[in-house]
């Protein structure tokens, strides 16, 4: 982070940026444990997946500021990879404090949790987002968002950033995906893997069966899980890349790869399907306090160590906010 570089770039006026609210398909949260359960079954172990209570997730090692995820719970798919591939463009910076005023969203308590990539204009560089925040309805921030940026050093050591409590800072450049509930205690999925036998990463498991039972309908789901006992694949953004990246290969050469130590605590959302929206299917980024680490969530290296412990809720709306016109053929992953 150098905030020496600090720019004065303005967020988008959410007046002025397409958004596209669409009514999510809800089912029970009984029928959604079996559908999930058939996924994660077939990639781990040892599964454990039912409804249960909210933890408190104002406590570690989620530090969310509110008790729950529930209460009116709706989903943000903003601005898309298509923003920084081939080249970035730098006046795609957004507030999620406007976006939610915009819709209205402002006049109860509410937590924001969620992945996308970091304010740059605030951060003086590229870096991925940990977003996790309570607004008040007065507006007032109490932050526990993170971020990871690639290290200036030979090493390119990771250097996690944490954001003051009070620093009133809601921005995030180019994408996110944003799962935005009153952050109120309630009943939720709960889930529990253990040695994962198959190829597909956690999200993964859930988000194909989802696509798999509701093929004519969009399902969206947002939560946070934490992983121990193990290694996981992330990987950081470096500063944006001088040269276009323009293929699979010219974009992973620019990413920076770590393989990182748990216990690492993961926040973001997962939809069924891509759609005519073009949604990102899904989107966590995780973080530790503990290791001083954070990125973008692949898989674990660990497969017979790996420990998940998961929360999740169904959103009820997805607002897609800003969809670029031409669909991006890499870099969703």
């Amino acid at each position: 982070m150098d905030p020496g570089n600090r720019q004065n770039v303005q967020p988008l006026e959410p007046s002025k940026l397409s958004i596209k609210s669409r009514p999510l398909y809800q089912p029970s949260l009984e029928e959604l444990v079996d559908v999930l359960e058939e996924g994660l079954r077939a990639n781990f172990v040892e599964v454990t997946i039912g409804i249960t209570d909210c933890p408190n997730f104002n406590e570690q090692p989620y530090n969310f500021h509110r008790e729950g995820l529930c209460g009116n719970p709706i989903v943000f798919d903003i601005g898309d990879p298509a923003y920084l591939l081939p080249s970035a463009q730098r006046d795609k910076f957004y507030d999620v404090k406007s976006l939610l005023r915009h819709l209205n969203y402002n006049t109860t308590d509410c937590l924001v949790i969620g992945a996308g990539a970091g304010p740059w204009p605030r951060t003086g560089c590229n870096c991925e987002l940990i977003m996790k925040m309570h607004l008040s309805p007065r507006q007032e921030v109490e932050n526990a968002t993170r971020y990871a940026f690639v290290g200036k050093t030979p090493n390119e050591e990771c250097v996690l950033h944490q954001v003051p409590v009070n620093e009133d800072e809601t921005t995030f450049a180019l994408l996110g995906n944003l799962y935005v509930c009153e952050g109120r205690p309630g009943q939720v999925i709960g889930v529990r893997a253990k040695k994962r036998t198959g190829n597909l990463d956690f999200i993964a498991c859930m988000q194909k069966a989802l696509g798999s039972r509701y093929k004519d309908k969009l399902v969206g789901m947002g939560g946070t899980f934490v992983m121990r006992n193990g290694m996981i694949k992330q990987h950081v953004m470096r500063d944006f890349s001088k040269t276009p990246l323009n293929s699979e290969a010219e974009l992973n050469n620019w990413l920076r790869f770590y393989e990182m130590e748990t216990p690492l605590t993961a926040v973001g959302t997962f939809v069924s399907a891509e759609t005519d929206l073009d949604l990102r299917v899904q989107h966590f980024h995780s973080a530790s306090d503990e290791n001083k680490l954070g990125g973008h969530y692949h898989i674990d290296t660990t497969p017979d160590t790996i420990e998940y412990e998961g929360y999740f809720n169904v959103a009820t709306i997805i607002h897609r906010v800003d969809q670029p016109a031409n669909k991006l053929q890499f870099g969703k992953d």
